[in-house]
């Protein structure tokens, strides 16, 4: 009986011991492997390949993980199988998609360049089958919530893995499929211009015409691939350093000057202090003119508008679009300031000046007024016009009938422009200049504005959604 029962204590010890014995990674099979190496950022993928020898072909085995890495970030946004007509290795894929990625969104043209006056300064850069665009975006003028995108920048892969950017200056385009049909269309290859992509930050982005080409190149050129762009994301060659180049979040020279620039700063100032600088200056701006002469494209600067989604403790913030008092759609920031305030500005038409720089309306304190609302707030309400266009009582575009009140949630007193320069003045006064006003945010998630001097309310409304334009105008 003692014999059987230390029989069985050795057996439990022994299914004890085991069943608690731990594993390492290398005990898994590879797939799982590569599996749990698939949730981790190119960082920690860098820094576990050095952990052995068999971990560095592992973490660069392209066909699964880098695959499993760009499927699970950007399949449901591009083909990522169709890159580079679906030859380019996946760790180049992975590093030049994820330096793009920063570009999808909104962006605002600063300084005028050799854009045209009346084009709008708001573009926005969005995911292709396998490649990404850039359209410029206007409101229509059509009094209705529609906004003309045209197309006007294509950004690809060649087969090689080299960036393949250019663009039409004209924005002939009606889809970014047409810029891979140009040749159809019948667009010469002397219409399109090769350009360079800079990026400073991830705020900052320079277009700029790639000189270093002989003419600019067609699109069956771009079929058999181009040779390398002076692009920032350097995602041809060979394989050396990639884990650690894609690792990096950002270029090495992220926020320093193009060498293009500092080197004319710095003949600036030797002109200056040179014996023979007037002449030196002279032939240098001569230089420069022969130079801008032979450009097809001036370089244009954007920045991103960042924080372009309400958020639940900044409910007004984002790009809005609304029809103003003269029937016509318009385009509208707002953003709040460090210190709780908030200010909404028109995204300008640059042929009117300062446009995009006074404040519509503004407020150093954002906090509402939550029902139920006193008999005189109801009234400032109700005795006001909404302004929509005449087209919403189509009810196909889901927008309520012309004049229809929402149902509002919360209040905000609101100031104009003119009260920044002493707002306890105006509000103790009576003179014309008191432009006092309200927000109303509806239970939807949007809101209108008005102004006591007006009898109408703006209501405004998303412009994207999702990553979206909505609205979308047909060109012609």
């Amino acid at each position: 009986m003692a014999n059987s029962d230390d029989t069985n204590l050795k057996i439990d010890v022994e299914t004890i011991s085991s069943s608690s014995r731990s594993f390492t990674f290398a005990d898994f099979p590879e797939d799982v492997q590569l599996c749990i190496l698939s949730f981790l950022k190119p960082s920690d993928i860098v820094s576990f390949s050095c952990t052995s020898k068999r971990f560095v072909s592992l973490c660069q085995c392209d066909s699964k993980l880098w695959f499993s890495l760009c499927d699970k970030k950007w399949s449901s946004k591009t083909q990522i199988r169709k890159w580079g007509n679906g030859k380019i290795g996946f760790k180049l894929l992975y590093k030049t998609l994820n330096e793009w990625e920063n570009l999808i969104g909104f962006w605002r043209r600063i300084g005028q360049g050799n854009v045209v006056i009346s084009t709008s300064p708001l573009v926005f850069f969005e995911w292709g089958p396998c490649f990404v665009t850039g359209s410029r975006v206007l409101p229509s003028k059509t009094g209705t919530y529609r906004v003309i995108k045209t197309p006007f920048l294509w950004m690809g892969l060649s087969p090689s893995g080299d960036p393949v950017n250019f663009l039409d200056p004209d924005c002939r385009f009606e889809s970014p499929e047409d810029f891979v049909r140009a040749a159809e269309l019948g667009v010469s290859d002397c219409d399109l211009v090769p350009i360079n992509i800079g990026f400073t930050g991830k705020s900052h982005v320079v277009v700029e015409e790639n000189r270093s080409f002989a003419s600019p190149y067609s699109p069956e050129q771009i079929n058999k691939g181009l040779r390398r762009s002076s692009s920032s994301v350097n995602v041809g060659g060979d394989d050396s350093g990639i884990l650690e180049d894609v690792a990096g979040e950002e270029s090495p020279s992220s926020g320093s000057l193009p060498e293009r620039l500092m080197s004319e700063i710095y003949q600036y100032f030797a002109n200056r202090t040179s014996p023979s600088g007037d002449r030196a200056s002279r032939r240098q701006r001569k230089k420069e003119k022969e130079r801008q002469g032979r450009r097809k494209w001036e370089p244009e600067h954007f920045v991103k508008v960042v924080n372009c989604v309400p958020t639940p403790s900044r409910p007004l913030q984002g790009l809005w679009k609304g029809i103003c008092d003269d029937m016509n759609l318009d385009f509208f920031l707002v953003t709040y300031d460090a210190i709780g305030g908030i200010t909404c500005r028109r995204v300008g038409d640059p042929s009117e000046p300062f446009s995009g720089h006074s404040p519509v309306f503004w407020k150093s304190n954002t906090t509402f007024i939550e029902s139920p609302f006193s008999a005189e707030e109801e009234y400032l309400y109700d005795s006001r016009i909404h302004l929509r266009p005449l087209a919403s009582v189509d009810p196909i575009h889901g927008y309520p009938p012309f004049g229809d009140n929402e149902v509002v949630s919360r209040i905000l007193y609101i100031n104009s422009s003119y009260d920044l320069v002493n707002p306890d003045f105006t509000e103790s006064s009576d003179n014309s200049r008191h432009v006092g006003g309200r927000v109303w945010q509806y239970a939807n998630g949007t809101f209108g504005f008005g102004f006591l001097r007006n009898s109408f309310i703006i209501d405004l409304k998303h412009i994207a959604l999702n990553g979206c334009l909505l609205d979308t105008a047909d060109i012609s």
